[in-house]
């Protein structure tokens, strides 16, 4: 047989306690019924609208509620035995009573559980006009880190907050943003302070986890928003996933000072080599004593077209490709006629890019010779020593 507390009582109750009629209506009703919005809580409550802002403000300066910083208000009941403990010890000669009611309070609290399910499940809706408004006051509003997915939708939305972002930079906050390639220099990827950390990957969703604790979600088919707060569940995996992702991701730093179609000739460039390139080279070795001009030719296959652009041009775009791809570069001496190509990673990370260069340079008439050396702690290094046919 269930178990009914007298919900009444217990705020009489409170009220011997020092609480106010509104106050212990309203922590009542909170015990009752979990995180419910301000307007719910006037309701279930029977308190007037007018007074409900007040008192919840009365009972958080006490500790007996706790109000989310999103919007619509959330607010929770502060657990009855954190509640009240200071209570029983400053009212030690009322102590068999406080008892007594923080039993009861338990029970009520219990029973809400056990009729509302997993507390994790709840969250706010919010309107498409709303949106960009709620995320502004979230970025603001954070304490230690952000992080960031977002498609082309919630970029925009992102390079919105500007202003926002600068404040949370200048409080040294930690903010990462995953993006796909497609976004590297629009007019919003140029929106963000520099400050931000920038990787690219293949995005899915619009997720913004702050402080590791209350994710904001975006839906951009109808720019609707959720947010979920209370989320150690939610919150944890979100930040696995994301980090999951930032592990396996593309840097983009060397792209900064690139238009948008230069940088998405990179990335293309990038896509075709990472997927064919090693595997191109070892097969044409084997049946073409070119390999350097079949490089060459399997760009161009992709629509890329180096053959038109002068040797600095390919070399900004190759020594772009190697700081993404392997924190390498591409240098040239105007001394020694010599280019290198440098890789941080072994295991011939740095061939398919020697061979698109040393294939440019014999199309514009130069005569090459090539040494690679590979060294197990610093990492490979290809010379290409230039000189004229």
């Amino acid at each position: 047989m269930r178990i009914m507390v007298n919900e009444q009582a217990l705020t009489v109750s409170l009220e011997e306690f020092g609480l106010s009629k509104y106050e212990a209506q309203a922590y009542v009703a909170l015990i009752s019924k979990g995180t419910i919005s301000a307007s719910e809580l006037a309701y279930y409550s029977d308190l007037p609208r007018t007074k409900i802002y007040p008192t919840l403000l009365k009972l958080e300066s006490k500790k007996l509620v706790i109000i989310s910083k999103s919007k619509p208000i959330m607010c929770t009941a502060t657990a009855p035995e954190d509640a009240f403990d200071s209570v029983i010890h400053e009212q030690i000669n009322k102590v068999n009573a406080m008892n007594a009611l923080i039993s009861n309070l338990k029970k009520a609290s219990e029973e809400s559980r056990k009729s509302r399910g997993s507390e994790e499940k709840r969250y706010v809706h919010i309107s498409a006009n709303n949106v960009l408004e709620q995320l502004r006051m979230m970025v603001d509003g954070s304490k230690s880190s952000i992080n960031i997915m977002v498609d082309q939708w919630g970029l925009g939305l992102l390079a919105e907050c500007k202003e926002q972002l600068l404040s949370v930079l200048r409080r040294n906050l930690e903010v990462k943003l995953l993006l796909p390639s497609t976004q590297i220099g629009s007019e919003s990827y140029r929106a963000i302070p520099n400050e931000v950390k920038i990787r690219s990957s293949d995005i899915i969703q619009n997720c913004f986890v702050f402080d590791e604790t209350e994710v904001l979600m975006i839906d951009d088919e109808n720019g609707k928003g959720a947010i979920f707060s209370s989320t150690e569940v939610l919150g944890t995996n979100q930040n696995r996933i994301f980090a999951d992702i930032w592990r396996n991701s593309v840097k983009t730093d060397a792209l900064a000072d690139m238009t948008k179609n230069e940088a998405q000739e990179v990335y293309k460039i990038i896509r075709i080599i990472n997927e064919n390139g090693l595997t191109y080279i070892l097969n044409s070795i084997m049946i073409s004593k070119k390999p350097d001009l079949d490089m060459l030719k399997l760009l161009e296959k992709n629509g890329i077209h180096l053959k038109n652009k002068s040797l600095d041009e390919i070399i900004e775009i190759m020594d772009a490709a190697l700081q993404i791809m392997c924190s390498g570069h591409v240098n040239f001496d105007a001394n020694t006629k010599n280019i290198t190509i440098e890789s941080k990673l072994n295991s011939g990370h740095s061939l398919p890019w020697a061979y698109v260069l040393d294939g440019c340079l014999q199309k514009q008439g130069f005569k090459t010779r090539t040494v690679y050396q590979n060294n197990q702690t610093k990492g490979e290094k290809v010379t290409i020593k230039i000189s004229k046919n």
